[in-house]
């Protein structure tokens, strides 16, 4: 136990007397953590303040004087720039029009019939001519999509005069009227879009900062021979493995308290920045119990992804080398947060939090939402808690291997 607390002692003083290694691990990541997020919202608040505020550049082909009279009057209308053609004129620039719509010059164009009066008017019953409208636009090009959807309102409107027009009283097409009473969870609204980033930015960042410290701790030292010194010594390897580790793990825990606290004022900041924009941008709040949970989420998966590297990087000769074999583990913390952006309504199963990384995944979006069991949460830790002990042992039988240790 002496020994093992000397170990400790060592590689906490190795960190903690590095002051690049103190400003990467517990400044950076905070500062970065925020300005990632407050990024994020103004960019996003921005691009939809931008796509709200273009001028929609857009061609009506044989309007009618109700239709142009609606469209004036409209929202649409407030914000357009509006050409009405005759079908001879857009006949003669079709091409270059539909053209200007496909690279994004140009974002709506709408044709209506050249009689649609009188097809409208002469409509009596089933078989009857119905006038037409086709609206043209470019579902890729976000201020088209935009026109496109603002216009459709517009045509609503027309679409009721017109009624009106030939009916008299509207009233009779109300077979019964229609109300909606909206209920959400308190804790879930706004928060979908930070819910789905938050499981991502949180296991990669870990990840991230878990490598810069662990790959030195073992392969480094294995490269720059001290490591070797070491397991000449009288200590016992395995107090060697579980110093490092044990060291490794609670400066990982620092860190985790730096990411956890940056990243609840980071998100707040940008949930802020975004309310009024479309679902799943509201302020995120966390409670004390939300914050516990998460807390220990990150305390676990510190220690696992530090024990992970450790295992890799001791099978590495050096830090280059190590870094390869760290790479696939990389790549399955990334797809296993990925997966969680992909979830449909269905509620997961016990068994899908029990699947290390993607457990710990949706368990962290469900903690933001506030949906989060008490079982789920458990068996989501003590999963990751398991692991991490079996990775553990692993890791000292690999120091008792002098094969393994001096010939990597």
């Amino acid at each position: 136990m002496k020994n093992l607390i000397l170990v400790l002692k060592k590689e906490l003083y190795r960190v903690f007397s590095d002051r690049k290694l103190i400003i990467s691990l517990f400044i950076v990541p905070a500062i970065l953590m925020f300005a990632i997020y407050s990024l994020i919202g103004t960019l996003a608040k921005s691009m939809n303040s931008d796509i709200e505020s273009h001028t929609s550049k857009t061609y009506i082909v044989n309007a009618t004087d109700m239709l142009e009279k609606v469209v004036k009057d409209s929202e649409f209308g407030k914000n357009a720039d509006i050409k009405y053609l005759s079908d001879s004129e857009y006949a003669s620039q079709k091409t270059d029009l539909e053209e200007q719509i496909r690279n994004g010059d140009a974002d709506l164009i709408v044709v209506v019939q050249k009689d649609f009066d009188s097809v409208f008017s002469a409509y009596k019953g089933q078989g009857d001519a119905i006038p037409n409208i086709n609206i043209v636009f470019n579902s890729t090009e976000n201020y088209s999509q935009q026109a496109y959807s603002v216009f459709s309102n517009a045509l609503n409107d027309y679409r009721t005069k017109l009624l009106g027009s030939r009916i008299g009283n509207l009233e009779q097409l109300t077979v019964f009227n229609q109300t909606e009473t909206e209920i959400v969870k308190e804790s879930k609204a706004g928060t979908q879009f930070i819910a789905m980033m938050l499981p991502y930015m949180i296991m990669i960042m870990l990840f991230s900062g878990a490598m810069s410290i662990s790959v030195d701790a073992f392969a480094g030292e294995k490269e720059r021979g001290t490591l070797a010194s070491m397991l000449v010594s009288p200590i016992r390897r395995t107090d060697i493995a579980m110093g490092k580790v044990i060291a490794l793990a609670i400066i990982a825990a620092l860190s985790s308290i730096v990411y956890a606290v940056s990243m609840i004022i980071s998100m707040s900041t940008m949930g802020g920045s975004m309310s009024g924009m479309s679902s799943g941008f509201g302020a995120v709040h966390f409670d004390i119990m939300q914050i516990v949970q998460l807390g220990l989420m990150l305390i676990v998966l510190d220690y696992f992804f530090v024990v992970v590297i450790a295992v890799l990087s001791s099978f590495a000769k050096d830090t280059k080398s190590a870094s390869t074999f760290v790479t696939p583990a990389y790549m399955v913390v990334l797809v296993s947060a990925l997966l969680t952006m992909f979830q449909s309504g269905a509620k997961n199963t016990l068994v899908k939090y029990a699947i290390p990384l993607y457990g710990n995944a949706i368990a962290i979006q469900d903690i933001t939402t506030g949906d989060i069991q008490p079982v789920n949460f458990f068996v989501s830790l003590g999963v990751t808690v398991l692991v991490s002990a079996i990775l553990t042992g692993v890791l000292a039988k690999i120091f008792d291997s002098d094969k393994l240790m001096f010939n990597a």
